[in-house]
């Protein structure tokens, strides 16, 4: 039996809680290390059910649940729209539909859509929940930050999140996704290269490093590729943190921190975080409780 099957399971909805914080991609173990620099509280690694968004929504959302939903992530949104039914879903076969399952979605990967960097940022998610918390919310409220997902804030910009975003924009009018990459040149050699390496491991790294500007190119050839992008990447947890840190100071109840999954930094081969794929750098998450 390995470590994994010994695991809690991270029971999202059968859990006591008023505020849920999920922190899209927070690995265990990077935030074990940094959180009690912003938050108090008791910490277990629990196990997600998925491994990336689209399948840890299926699997968590399965009944119908009184919440309110602040989602940065364009995979839980207000649609109507089954998650097969669109190309950046389709690949996993899943027909969840978020509207089906929770009562109110506010979509941020729309209305605080920050086109410079091609995300939510942290702080536009906590300006958000501070408004829901001022005007009034049904059920429990759930605050879904886009980070530590990529892109990294600090050092590119999501060119992939971009094409995601894209293609659940042009849902209504057409019934399916685009795959329109708001990037020119580098969006004309992703197209080009990802068909060619399918799913093997340099193809995932490089899906991790057409995120990042040219200005990344010293630090990815001083620090390496692994150790830069986890440098990277704790960055953006830290600002995620940060922010987390000033919404739990004005919430009255219980907040849980937690993780939709996790991120993989060249792992048993793997690189960014795919459905279905169970190692513990995709499946372990946090579990705190604050204090």
């Amino acid at each position: 039996m390995s470590e994994l099957d010994t695991l809690p399971e991270q029971d999202v909805v059968g859990t006591d809680w008023d505020y849920l914080i999920v922190l899209d991609a927070a690995r265990y173990d990077t935030f074990e290390r940094i959180y009690e620099e912003y938050l108090d509280g008791e910490l277990t690694k629990v196990r997600s059910p998925g491994s990336a968004t689209p399948e840890w929504a299926t699997k968590t959302f399965t009944g119908n649940h009184e919440l309110t939903y602040l989602s940065a992530n364009p995979f839980i949104n207000s649609l109507g729209i089954p998650l097969n039914e669109l190309k950046w879903g389709a690949s996993s076969g899943y027909e969840w539909t978020a509207t089906e399952h929770i009562d109110t979605i506010v979509d941020l990967w729309q209305e605080e859509w920050d086109e410079d960097i091609g995300a939510v940022t942290p702080g536009a998610v906590t300006e958000s929940a501070r408004k829901h918390l001022n005007e009034g919310y049904d059920g429990r409220l759930v605050v879904h930050y886009l980070q530590p997902h990529a892109p990294f804030i600090q050092e590119g910009t999501g060119r992939k999140m971009k094409r995601i975003k894209a293609g659940f924009d042009d849902v209504p009018a057409s019934g399916n996704a685009s795959e329109t990459d708001p990037e020119t040149l580098r969006g004309r050699f992703r197209r080009w290269i990802e068909p060619k390496l399918g799913d093997s491991e340099l193809a995932q790294r490089l899906g991790m490093l057409v995120e990042l500007d040219a200005a990344s190119a010293t630090d990815l050839v001083s620090g390496g590729i692994e150790d830069t992008l986890r440098e990277y990447y704790e960055g953006n947890l830290r600002l995620a943190l940060a922010e987390v840190e000033k919404l739990v100071e004005e919430l009255d109840g219980e907040v849980v921190v937690t993780a939709d999954h996790g991120e993989a930094f060249g792992e048993q081969g793997v690189w960014e975080h795919h459905i279905e794929t169970y190692i513990p750098p995709l499946i372990e998450v946090p579990w705190l409780r604050v204090e």
